[in-house]
């Protein structure tokens, strides 16, 4: 069985898999050459500088992170970009009408002109990143409260990202992994100008509907397809009429080949976050407490919007994004209720914690800083 990857919010990771076994971890892509070799050994067939580089063209470019939460690749030297079907929902539905129900029946464009414009949707493309950790714990002392420390953290992560934006060319961003142990700089291309081109009746594209949602395996057609503008200097541009098909430094081929059993893989791509270092108390307030009442609470809203939608077309579509947004926590929250009881996490969890306090209190210095900390 598949075992599930856990990454952080925002950054550019990717997740190894092989045969029937899957690395868990994270993989920043400016570290890979710290993995590279053992990757090489399950089948991969290319460099760490194939994978991610600064200086020259590399897999990184032909992937990007659509809309703030998903993830996109380029399949053509002409800016065309394919996501998930859902990751498009809200664009196909703002195009939607009871005469032309995309959403129901599907659209293609038969030409760039029929491609359709997105104002509020934009694509970004990774440029570099950098360990900043150094830079953004500048001033910070043993002695200061959480807040003074909160303060001198966001004032250095502003400097840094507005060096780092050129005047506005880029936009950057400093995370914090590890809880704030580490601080990293996303430095990237934003592209406003991204048309839909295409998208299967959600009869293909949303198969299953919630019922099948986080569930495996799965048999959707989960795709969308866009094309990325740009100006004629093949810069990002607001949306124009004069504006032409971007040309990306990478586009992805795209293989009609099977996969064969063993075959080596990995996803690249901007994920969800994590919350696996989370200690034994707050799993059990998220399964005993925070977790139920967002499962009612979603669940009255639901029924309520379902059954708006079921009388009136034009309230269907109004609100088919809205209510596949409010469906996908509600129904994560309940598998992720279910499996977290099935694998006993909060014992787990109170296991490793015992097993900390013991190692700490054998030595008099790591008891005095952590001897406490789990009843803190």
């Amino acid at each position: 069985m598949i075992k599930k990857s856990f990454l952080l919010l925002s950054c550019y990771v990717f997740t190894l898999f092989t045969g029937l076994k899957a690395e868990e971890g994270m993989w920043l892509p400016m570290l890979i050459s710290q993995n590279i070799k053992e990757m090489q050994q399950m089948g991969l067939k290319l460099s760490a500088e194939d994978l991610y580089s600064v200086n020259n063209t590399s897999l990184k470019d032909g992937i990007v992170w659509f809309g703030g939460g998903c993830t996109g690749v380029i399949v053509s030297e002409e800016g065309l970009l394919l996501t998930n079907h859902h990751c498009g929902y809200g664009s196909i539905q703002s195009h939607s009408s009871v005469e032309n129900d995309y959403l129901m029946d599907g659209f293609w464009a038969m030409s760039r002109e029929e491609e359709l414009p997105n104002p509020n949707l934009s694509v970004s493309f990774l440029r570099r990143m950098d360990d900043v950790s150094s830079r953004v714990l500048t001033g910070i002392g043993a002695s200061m409260t959480e807040a003074q420390r909160d303060e001198v953290i966001d004032a250095n992560i502003k400097a840094i990202e507005k060096e780092a934006s050129e005047n506005g060319k880029y936009e950057a961003s400093v995370k914090p992994l590890y809880y704030g142990a580490e601080y990293y700089l996303y430095v990237y291309e934003v592209f406003k100008d991204v048309r839909l081109v295409g998208a299967p009746p959600s009869a293909i594209g949303k198969f299953g509907g919630d019922t099948d949602n986080w569930m495996w395996p799965r048999h959707t057609g989960d795709f969308s397809v866009f094309r990325i503008y740009s100006n004629k200097n093949n810069e990002p541009a607001d949306f124009s009429s004069e504006n032409v098909p971007y040309k990306p430094k990478y586009h992805f081929p795209v293989s009609i080949k099977p996969l064969k059993e063993n075959d080596f893989t990995f996803v690249y791509g901007f994920p969800g976050r994590t919350n696996q270092y989370l200690t034994s108390y707050a799993v059990e307030l998220i399964t005993s407490i925070e977790n139920p009442i967002a499962i009612s609470l979603r669940a009255k809203r639901l029924e309520i919007i379902d059954n708006a939608m079921k009388k009136d077309v034009a309230v269907r579509i109004q609100y088919s994004a809205k209510h596949a947004s409010i469906a996908n926590g509600w129904k994560k929250w309940i598998g992720e209720n279910r499996g977290l009881a099935q694998m006993g996490a909060v014992d787990v969890k109170r296991n490793l914690e015992n097993n900390f306090q013991k190692w700490a209190k054998g030595n008099s210095e790591l008891d005095s800083r952590f001897g406490n900390l789990m009843h803190e």
